[in-house]
């Protein structure tokens, strides 16, 4: 991982980002008057926000902040700048860089390291071949007065956090089923501090947990049942968060295999969510926020062997209400469902989901946000909604009407797993809500979890989503 630390001081010898509203030389800078003179004609006459000068020893970038913009589109715009300069430092082969903030904004200077940091990632372990592609850039320095040391450790925290969750994402069913993604979170809980009780399928039969049961028997692998704590002493809730996440460590779509091409071989990121809770859980324990906080992941994978579920099942769930099978492949709310109700033994404040749940919301918005609805309050919604803006983790709310639970009504049980050809995200949604009885979200990330072209500074493949906006909706409480 890169390294985020303050300097007070830039020096001349060092690879340079200066962040500005308008450019002014210092001796510090190192810069030769000639290179003075093509940055400021590159402002002045060509109108440009971002000059990159390559000075042999060393890359300088200047950064022009619009100030004018809206605040948040200022700070993507910078982690995009921050993303392309890893790039370049990467292919000079350049092994540090300094942040220098000339604004007023300390979030500049953060935005800037943050993208950096993220874009550095690589996932390369089973690529032997890869020893020479190795990134070079690995200490970030940030000479900003207003950036204290808790802005860059809780900053260093998130981008962990993020990458950690990538890592799991990105890692094949071979090397990572139900059984490692527990372990994976025992030893996250050992890093940062934080309780993981990992329960087995003999205890996940005893607690009656039918819906990941019935996803889990066309599988040879057990399923999983991680539930992860954080409780500080000085919490400022008295009752808990609870964060859910989807862990479908492979989905074929079992009986009801993927029909669409290619459909499939992206599908290890069907624990996206379950990814993004662990992950948020180690960033909260990590920075000792005043939070208590649980975290719970259902888990197994979805194949169509042995007794696989089939369509026209009826599945007993946790709660004892009855759902009538029709597609396999919508199995990530069967077993979502058990979680939901299990958490009611908490009386939590407010409860996540988090769940590369539904085609329905890729296709609506694509990878360019969340979808997401519930049952939470205003003044809860309103805070989640400003962090995903300030971690551009946007959240697009979608109704939550009465007449979809129409949809998702059987004649033989008490609902069924699917709701139609309309509003195939909402009706998933229904589906769940109808397992809780606290405030309530679900976050559908099926769009933004996994992206099969790079993505500035998400990178390629699994980004991470949800991680950053969790916790900063908990750092701000």
């Amino acid at each position: 991982m890169t390294t985020i630390t303050k300097k007070a001081k830039t020096d001349a010898k060092s690879s340079l980002a200066i962040i500005c509203t308008s450019f002014k030389n210092k001796p510090e800078y190192g810069l030769s008057k000639e290179q003075e003179q093509y940055i400021s004609g590159e402002i002045k006459q060509h109108d440009k926000k971002f000059i990159s000068l390559n000075a042999l020893n060393r890359l300088v970038f200047v950064v022009i902040a619009d100030t004018s913009k809206n605040h948040y589109t200022s700070l993507e715009t910078l982690r995009k700048h921050g993303a392309g300069m890893t790039d370049a430092l990467n292919a000079g082969k350049y092994k540090e860089i300094c942040c220098v903030n000339e604004t007023a904004e300390v979030d500049f200077s953060l935005a800037v390291a943050e993208g950096m940091a993220l874009a550095n990632y690589q996932f390369i372990k089973h690529k032997p071949s890869a020893k020479k592609q190795v990134n070079s850039l690995s200490a970030i320095f940030v000479t900003d007065a207003k950036a204290g040391t808790q802005h860059l450790a809780n900053l260093s925290i998130a981008v962990d956090a993020t990458l950690k969750a990538r890592d799991l994402v990105n890692e094949p069913v071979n090397y990572l089923n139900s059984v490692g993604l527990a372990e994976a979170f025992k030893a996250m809980g050992k890093q940062a501090g934080f309780k993981v009780e990992v329960f087995n399928k003999a205890k996940i039969k005893q607690l009656g947990m039918g819906g990941l049961l019935a996803v889990n028997q066309g599988s040879v692998d057990p399923p999983t049942f991680s539930v992860m704590e954080y409780k500080p002493k000085q919490a400022k809730n008295k009752k808990p968060y609870v964060l859910v996440g989807k862990g479908v460590v492979y989905d074929t779509g079992g009986l009801s295999l993927k029909p669409t091409a290619n459909s499939m071989d992206m599908m290890k990121c069907d624990m996206a969510g379950a990814a993004a809770v662990g992950c948020a859980m180690y960033a909260i324990a990590k920075a000792k926020l005043n939070v208590h906080v649980i975290g719970l992941v259902p888990s197994t994978d979805n194949r169509p062997g042995f007794n696989a579920f089939a369509p026209g099942d009826i599945i007993t769930m946790m709660d004892g209400s009855t759902v009538e099978m029709l597609n396999s492949d919508a199995e990530g709310r069967m077993i979502l469902a058990d979680a939901l109700h299990y958490a009611k033994r908490y009386n939590p404040e407010l409860t996540i989901d988090l769940a590369t749940l539904t085609g329905a919301a890729a296709a609506a918005i694509g990878q360019y946000g969340i979808v997401c609805m519930g049952t939470a309050t205003d003044e809860q919604k309103t805070k989640l909604t400003v962090s995903g803006l300030r971690m551009h983790e946007r959240l697009v709310e979608f109704p939550f009407w009465d007449e979809y639970d129409e949809l998702l009504k059987s004649d033989i049980a008490d609902q069924k797993n699917l709701g139609g050809p309309y509003g195939g995200a909402i009706t998933a949604g229904k589906f769940l809500q109808k397992f809780t009885d606290y405030p309530y979200m679900h976050f559908d990330i099926a769009g933004p979890a996994f992206v099969t072209g790079k993505d500035s500074y998400r990178g390629k493949g699994g980004t991470g989503y949800g991680v950053r906006l969790l916790f900063d909706f908990f750092s701000s409480l």
